[in-house]
């Protein structure tokens, strides 16, 4: 299956690596390194030159317990770096947002990707979704961020999590956005325990059935290091394996932090699968 992400066609049944720009000062990974946006290009510029296909560029920190952000701080911290990467880059840029006025300027400014941690909730983001006309990716999220890690409780998280997931599919289409533009994320780690977590990885290529490509994130989280006992910057081992385990059951982007050791690890996945 083919997508065009403002004029960059891929196929999704490939497996695509796209890299994390947070351009906040409070991301848990990497905040404050590359919030100016020389940094933040030449950030970029080594994720793209390693393999990256996707640039992932958000202005407000979705880790547990953050304050959320004006949008005007947002727009602030996004477009400029948007821009910037869209002229200089040969890649998909991504717009990590919720907000319909952040999501407008950067698919002006040449966004190929809308993602949208609360799968276009807020009011007017279907709307403005459907009139940028690009791919937009929605994602499970079980409450607010500031919130959503006090006490996550589901019956059967593959279940509900795809429940939702339908539910926001049909909102987009019935707004106006292509099925044909439309990407699911089960959301690991957003409103979730490790058990929960857990069963979803290991029920990851039901999300197939959806019919829609499939972008996870799992990268340096702490699921990983709830399992390995490893600080953030001590979880790479644990990320490229759930990135290999993401691409052996088929997803079509995985967003991370670490590119140039994802891309290897997907190298070997798409050999065995082309090999088969």
């Amino acid at each position: 299956m083919e997508m065009n992400f403002a004029g960059r066609v891929l196929d999704m049944s490939r497996c695509h690596i796209m890299g994390v720009l947070n351009v906040t000062p409070d991301s848990f990974s990497d905040g404050g390194r590359f919030n100016r946006p020389d940094a933040a290009l030449l950030r970029a510029r080594q994720m793209v030159t390693e393999g990256a296909r996707f640039i992932d560029v958000g202005g407000e920190s979705t880790r547990p317990g953050a304050a959320p952000v004006s949008v005007q701080e947002e727009m602030d911290r996004v477009c400029p770096v948007v821009e910037l990467i869209a002229r200089e880059l040969d890649a998909v840029v991504s717009v990590d947002s919720s907000s319909p006025e952040v999501m407008v300027e950067a698919a002006r400014l040449g966004a190929g990707l809308l993602n949208d941690v609360r799968a276009l909730q807020r009011e007017g983001a279907l709307k403005v979704a459907a009139e940028a006309d690009v791919p937009v990716c929605l994602m499970h999220i079980q409450g607010e961020p500031d919130t959503m890690q006090d006490r996550p409780e589901y019956r059967n998280v593959r279940r509900e999590v795809s429940a939702f997931l339908t539910e926001r599919v049909r909102a987009a289409e019935l707004a106006g956005v292509r099925s044909e533009n439309i990407i699911l994320d089960p959301g690991f780690g957003f409103g979730k325990t490790l058990e929960h977590n857990l069963q979803l990885l290991a029920a990851l290529e039901q999300f197939h059935l959806l019919g829609h490509p499939l972008l996870v994130g799992m990268s340096r989280k702490s699921m990983l290091g709830t399992i390995t006992g490893r600080e953030v910057d001590e979880r790479l081992s644990a990320s490229l394996a759930a990135a290999t385990i993401a691409a052996i059951k088929g997803v079509g982007i995985v967003r991370v932090h670490d590119v140039r050791e994802t891309v290897d690890a997907v190298k070997v996945v798409t050999a065995m699968r082309e090999a088969h």
